[in-house]
């Protein structure tokens, strides 16, 4: 791995926006590993990253303590580890770009839907019923990815975001699902060399930017309206699906 200017040009930022999003604001995070990919392998990248997302999972823990929704968690969780482990069998044997090219389409398509839909009645719809299958199909999806690239926000977000939960409510759910994601993750990317000494030592050199990034995202959060909340995390999910397409379309 080649650590020069250009490197931590790159790095800073997908660290700190990798926190905003650990802070509540969700979509960020997909770009963190495909900003790297730039100077480094993709699964390098991701084992870069895995060390300071843990990190940052305790300080967003911290903060969103008591603010997740636990029946939302008991549909997504049995998902998350299902999806994490079909990430293990399927490493060596799947094109990533491929992977990344199928979100983004699914991230964009979700929010040009959001965005093209009749806008003559101004009240917010209530949200519909939760569907545990849709919630285990989403979630699968989200550990998948997220073990491949720490990409699993777009899914999650596609399951969550028409539930109309409180904002706060949805900032702590997904903190608390991705911190469990994360610290699953560890032992198959210790065990498939995907963390080694170079990297960890990497990582914990940029540990200092994990709570500055979550401050930023709490801070972030609590002082947007929901209205607004909603359309930036849309508008997230957006940028993250266009990301992930172009680089699954170039990968092919």
């Amino acid at each position: 791995m080649i650590v020069d200017a250009t490197f931590y040009a790159l790095v800073i930022p997908a660290v700190l926006l990798t926190g905003i999003s650990k802070g509540g604001l969700s979509g960020l995070g997909a770009l963190a590993v495909p900003m790297l990919a730039l100077v480094m392998p993709p699964r390098q990248a991701a084992g870069l990253m895995l060390p300071i997302l843990c990190l940052m999972d305790l300080f967003g823990i911290w903060a969103y303590r008591g603010r997740w929704s636990r029946g939302q968690l008991r549909v997504l969780l049995p998902g998350a580890m299902l999806g994490i482990g079909v990430g293990v069998l399927a490493f060596g044997h799947l094109d990533d770009s491929a992977v990344r090219l199928i979100i983004g389409v699914i991230a964009v398509a979700f929010s040009v839907n959001q965005w093209l839909k009749p806008l003559v009645q101004r009240r917010i719809a209530e949200a519909p019923p939760a569907s545990r299958l849709a919630g285990l199909f989403w979630s699968t999806l989200s550990g998948f990815t997220s073990f491949l690239a720490h990409a699993g926000g777009p899914p999650i977000m596609i399951y969550l975001l028409p539930q109309r939960l409180e904002k706060m409510t949805l900032a702590g759910t997904t903190v608390l699902l991705f911190a469990v994601i994360n610290y699953v993750k560890l032992v198959p990317y210790v065990w498939l060399g995907q963390i080694d000494t170079v990297n960890l030592a990497t990582s914990l050199l940029l540990a200092p930017l994990a709570p500055v990034g979550i401050w930023m995202g709490v801070w972030l959060t609590k002082r947007v309206s929901e209205r607004l909340f909603y359309a930036v995390s849309y508008a997230l999910l957006f940028v993250a699906g266009v990301k992930l397409f172009a680089d699954g379309l170039g990968g092919l």
